[in-house]
């Protein structure tokens, strides 16, 4: 019996290729053999089968046969079929599924997406998890706490999973996203809870994954790509009354801040092509969408060079003081053009956008928001803390100085504007000096919203790396709740100085807490709650009649009282954004309206 542990693999030089135990043979022979000629055969042979064996296009499906010269037709590179499944078997055959989205707004866009893709080849939706025949995750990666909580609800569904009777369809259970990407190994081996995972860039291949799933395999894709932007794939919106919308607009950052796992789950930056952006704008105009809010992790680094004429050797401006820690790239066209393009499809659709790096303000993008009046008077200027030191650590590319030079800068440009900002306690290094530089920032500046957390460190960061996580949990959660109190009382403050002014106000709905109220935001995203009733409606010629109040109006509110969180008053009339422009000038909301006086204020 030959030892096969002596075997080797076959594509190696013809002497290694050659079996041990037939040179030792040579070697112990008493007799002189010509091994020469037996060395020719060997070779002849092996070349011979190497050259009748099996080619490539054996093993595609659908291949031409002539092997004199192999054919490449479309059908080969059509990305859609996949040979070693049968024709049908992406189709969805009405099953059911059930999203369920976790962390931020790009999720909820995210979730969009994919449900487009999944509804174009024959899925039906279902809120009712207990429903479902397929279960999605889309998931947050950014603190350790979000993924925990996917870690918990993974459970819940394996044991409902457990529990569904053998007569029904087998659930299956997926995890798209962050999470998907940062967590592929542990998500599929820890517990074996999952059958699916998708990372952020793969939703194109969901009916595949899910397809190979119900033949009873686990599936991934969690590739990242440098091109994609789902340009071509319309999302499902699915927001209540259909009154608002997210429209991504590019994806992935390039700013690596230390603390930071997106780079390393959503990839590099890419933009998406203007025009298919203008044309989702549209879509959601003539459908009704009363506000659309443009997103992307460094939403107003936007850089489209899809086409040639936005090309250029002109690099991008930056917000003066500010740098980046990569090679600013020329040419494209930027935030500011593609912002212009959007503000003039509807001039009664309201324009957000987040979440934007402050580095990237220039005034170009100032002035137009002021001057546009459907591009809401109100920026998210994430701050991360209030510290030179601690800001250098977290590689945020500005100082304590050059951000304050901005918000100088910001408010000078756009009277009345409102900000918001995100804030983190206890980052590495911290001290109580650090942070008391943070809490005088947040009173410095005047903030109306918040979002504010603890440090959490994410593997493959830079300060994962490079950093010691070395503030204890326990003064990380006292100096939260601490510039949560600041907050808080800045908030107040900010709102209060609204008592008395009249806020234009895009009315979503009923209020959770009464039947008898209404409720919407007004310029600077703050909730502004009123009773329900009767309001004068536009002037005309003939005079103003009253009418109902109902979701998707907008309407004039007279500020009674304020919090940190909400405004509360009443209806005045009946209005539009156009109109508001002229009877709200500048858009400053801080005094009396005297053109709205005939409504009673």
């Amino acid at each position: 019996m030959r030892n096969t542990n002596r075997l080797r693999p076959i594509f190696l030089t013809f002497e290694q290729w050659l079996p041990r135990w037939s040179l030792q043979h040579r070697l112990c022979c008493s007799k002189p053999v010509s091994v020469h000629s037996n060395e020719e055969s060997r070779a002849d042979k092996f070349k011979t089968q190497i050259a009748t064996g099996p080619r490539f296009h054996d093993f595609v499906k659908g291949a031409s046969i002539n092997k004199q010269q192999p054919v490449i037709t479309d059908d080969l590179i059509d990305t859609d079929k996949h040979a070693y499944l049968p024709e049908d078997s992406e189709i969805g055959n009405s099953r059911t599924v059930c999203f369920e989205t976790y962390g931020c707004q790009m999720n909820v866009n995210d979730t969009e997406i994919a449900w487009s893709i999944l509804q174009k080849k024959g899925y039906q939706r279902t809120s009712d998890v207990a429903e479902a025949d397929v279960v999605l995750l889309v998931t947050c990666s950014i603190r350790e706490k979000a993924e925990q909580t996917i870690w918990n609800r993974l459970r819940q569904l394996t044991a409902m999973k457990k529990r569904r009777l053998k007569t029904r369809v087998p659930m299956k259970i997926g995890v798209l996203g962050c999470m998907a990407e940062r967590l592929k190994s542990e998500l599929l081996e820890r517990e074996k809870l999952l059958d699916v995972l998708a990372g952020p860039d793969a939703y194109r291949d969901l009916p595949r994954l899910l397809s190979v799933a119900h033949g009873g395999q686990q599936a991934s894709n969690v590739l990242l790509s440098l091109e994609e932007t789902y340009a071509d794939v319309m999302p499902v919106h699915h927001s209540p009354q259909g009154l608002s919308a997210f429209v991504s607009i590019m994806r992935g950052c390039d700013n690596m801040c230390s603390y930071c796992i997106v780079p390393f789950t959503r990839g590099r930056e890419r933009s998406r092509p203007v025009s298919s952006i203008l044309e989702e704008v549209h879509i959601l105009s003539e459908q009704g969408v009363k506000e659309v809010t443009l997103l992307g992790q460094n939403v107003n680094s936007y850089r489209d060079t899809s086409e040639e004429q936005f090309c250029s050797s002109e690099p991008g401006q930056l917000s003066r003081g500010f740098r980046t820690v990569y090679r600013a790239r020329p040419g494209g066209l930027r935030f500011a053009d593609l912002l212009d393009r959007v503000s003039l499809i509807d001039p009664d659709m309201r324009i957000r956008f987040t979440s934007p790096h402050p580095k990237d303000f220039p005034d170009e993008v100032l002035q137009l928001i002021k001057e546009r009046a459907n591009i809401c008077k109100q920026i998210h200027l994430p701050a991360q803390s209030g510290s030179s030191t601690v800001l250098q650590a977290m590689r945020r590319g500005y100082s304590r100085e050059a951000y304050l030079e901005l918000v100088d800068n910001i408010k000078t440009i756009i009277p009345g504007v409102s900000l918001s900002s995100d804030f983190i306690s206890g980052f590495c290094g911290e001290t109580e000096e650090d942070h008391l530089q943070t809490l005088s920032l947040i009173r410095e500046v005047r903030y109306n919203v918040g979002f504010l957390f603890a440090y959490s460190m994410r593997k493959k960061t830079h300060a994962f790396h490079r950093l010691q996580d070395d503030v204890p949990a326990e003064v990380k959660q006292r100096r939260l709740e601490e510039l949560i109190g600041m907050f808080r009382e800045e908030a107040t403050k900010v709102n209060s100085a609204l008592i008395g002014s009249a806020q234009l106000v895009l009315v979503e709905g009923e209020s959770k807490r009464s039947a008898q109220d209404l409720c919407g935001r007004n310029d600077g995203n703050v909730k502004v709650i009123f009773p329900r009733q009767e309001v004068a409606g536009q002037p005309t010629d003939t005079g103003t009649d009253t009418s109902p109040v109902n979701p998707g109006d907008y309407v004039l509110v007279k500020i009674e009282s304020a919090n940190s969180q909400s405004l509360r008053g009443h209806a005045l009339s009946h209005t539009s954004l156009s109109d508001s422009a002229t009877r709200l000038p500048d858009h400053r909301h801080d005094g009396q309206l005297a053109s709205v006086a005939r409504h009673g204020i």
